[in-house]
């Protein structure tokens, strides 16, 4: 359900392992590129839930891609899955509903008071379906470059913080191991190794596209977390692929 930057890739890597693959959008025009790509398209938007939810959930498993922060329509949808076929789901969520604590971040560190914190609680809470949570840092990789992030001679915040990021095919593998493994009512955090501060970050990833480097907000304040990825490594076997942000050349990804 959501299938657009992430949910495409994923349904198609899906796909070509066998999976019989239903994808949502909000966009009728994405409907024939669906189908013509293998994949079963619906037409579903979280606001307005009509009949053919019913048919979309006729699944063993959901993955929920949706970048919503709508409540009352997450509850709606719940509503409806614990009445389907649908035994298992994974919702992906993001490390921001943890707070700049200035320490390493695990799953069990408490998170902000939000509306993304609550819906992932309406999740936990149902006891219906069995879910995985997964709270990804920063996305990137493909037509998503970090170096396009501040255009326009926008300043960049807090550059002595650190950065959280991770790439597409990284969130991918993350969540087709969970399903391989069978791992439910979980929390996992997604994020690359290694986290230079937001200065450097920056500046390589402008360099890399041939942009010339930005400028930044020198704050009095540092504001910082670390992500740990440690449990996804240790419970699910992962290795990221993309994990010294570094080293790697963005103009390429």
């Amino acid at each position: 359900m959501g299938c657009g930057w992430l949910g495409k890739p994923l349904a198609l890597s899906l796909i070509a392992q066998g999976y019989q693959i239903k994808g949502s959008t909000t966009s009728e025009s994405k409907l024939v590129e669906f189908q013509e790509k293998g994949i079963n398209p619906f037409l579903i938007s979280l606001d307005y839930l009509t009949h053919n939810i019913l048919t979309f959930l006729a699944s063993e498993i959901l993955i929920v891609a949706l970048p919503s922060k709508d409540i009352e329509g997450f509850r709606n949808l719940i509503s409806h899955i614990e009445k389907s076929p649908v035994k298992k789901v994974i919702f992906i969520s993001s490390t921001s509903v943890y707070g700049n604590s200035n320490e390493i971040v695990t799953e069990e560190s408490e998170t902000l008071p939000s509306a993304l914190a609550s819906i992932e609680m309406l999740f936990k809470n149902s006891t219906l379906f069995e879910t995985t949570i997964i709270r990804f840092a920063g996305l990137f990789g493909y037509n998503r470059k970090p170096g396009n992030f501040f255009k326009d001679g926008r300043k960049i915040p807090n550059p002595d913080g650190f950065v959280n990021m991770i790439h597409q095919d990284d969130c991918i593998q993350l969540i087709e191991k969970i399903i391989e493994k069978n791992v439910w009512n979980q929390i996992f955090n997604g994020c690359a190794d290694t986290h230079p501060t937001r200065r450097e970050f920056y500046i390589k990833c402008t360099s890399d596209i041939g942009l010339k480097s930005p400028d930044f907000e020198e704050d009095t304040e540092i504001k910082q977390k670390i992500i740990s990825n440690k449990k996804s490594k240790e419970l699910l076997g992962i290795e990221y692929k993309y994990d010294d942000l570094l080293r790697l050349d963005y103009d390429k990804l």
